[in-house]
């Protein structure tokens, strides 16, 4: 079993910025594919980032492109989200994700879809005053 504890959330001015944290924990760390989802209030949650068992392999939703950055450290299985250039319309539950690399071919498939994650974390509140 993985379990996955964000933090770093919070109020925060437009133009601002904010890095949120996954801990993880259950597991090697090495050995899973993360992501990150978002979900604000009324709306379908939806895909912000994504990055590989290495950190070799990242991807983005367009809305994020040029403001975030994900990345992970083996090390202190930890997993990050840079948040630069904040909008109010990036308020919303920040929620990390995780799947194990012996279903790999699932995650490049599809590392921007929900479904492929089996692990998830309970969230971190981000809002972003305007």
């Amino acid at each position: 079993q993985v379990q996955l504890v964000e933090s770093g959330g919070g109020l925060v001015q437009a133009g601002g910025s904010m890095r949120l944290s996954c801990a993880t924990s259950g597991r090697s760390f090495s050995s899973l594919a993360m992501g990150w989802f978002r979900q604000a209030p009324g709306k379908e949650r939806e895909f912000v980032a994504a990055i590989g068992w290495t950190g070799g392999s990242t991807y983005y939703a367009d809305p994020v492109k040029g403001r975030f950055t994900i990345s992970r450290d083996n090390a202190k299985n930890t997993l990050y989200l840079q948040m630069n250039n904040l909008k109010p319309e990036d308020t919303a539950v920040y929620h990390c994700s995780a799947v194990k690399r012996d279903y790999g071919s699932r995650w490049y498939r599809a590392p921007d879809v929900d479904q492929t994650y089996d692990y998830w974390g309970q969230g971190t509140q981000v809002t972003v005053s305007s």
